[in-house]
């Protein structure tokens, strides 16, 4: 706090036995260094406060850019949203305006596979297996 060397406080201390005297300099000094000590801890606390000030200021500061930094990529999430659903939108009117030749005949191709459905293959007839075992002779 000060530059005091020991020859300065050898000095302050005769000075102050020859003016304070000798009976009540043990209580001067015990007031003194009470003193001292309140205005270290004053000092102390202010330093305290100083410091919590800054770190909520940076703290606050931080939470400001996450706030920005968060609102932008909404802002680009909705955006995009916005362009997928536009799009979307587009490609279903698109596939949903009937054209001219194309969509008029494979509703009526569609509508002419449903009334007469293709014929399935049937399998060649085959004799029921215990129709076969009944024609080989049985060997005993």
């Amino acid at each position: 706090m000060f530059d005091i060397g020991f020859s300065e406080l050898l000095v302050i201390a005769v000075v102050a036995l020859i003016v304070i005297g000798p009976e009540r300099l043990p209580g001067v000094a015990r007031t003194v260094g009470h003193l001292l000590g309140r205005l270290q801890r004053y000092v102390a606390d202010v330093k305290a406060d100083i410091n919590r000030e800054i770190e909520l200021d940076e703290l606050r500061k931080m939470r400001d850019s996450f706030q920005e930094a968060a609102a932008e990529v909404e802002s680009t999430v909705r955006k995009e949203l916005t362009q997928t659903e536009q799009d979307l939108n587009k490609t279903i009117a698109a596939a949903s305006e009937p054209n001219a030749a194309g969509s008029q005949a494979a509703p009526a191709a569609v509508e002419a596979g449903a009334a007469h459905p293709p014929e399935a293959e049937s399998p060649a007839p085959h004799a029921p297996p215990s129709a076969n075992k009944a024609a080989l002779p049985e060997s005993r």
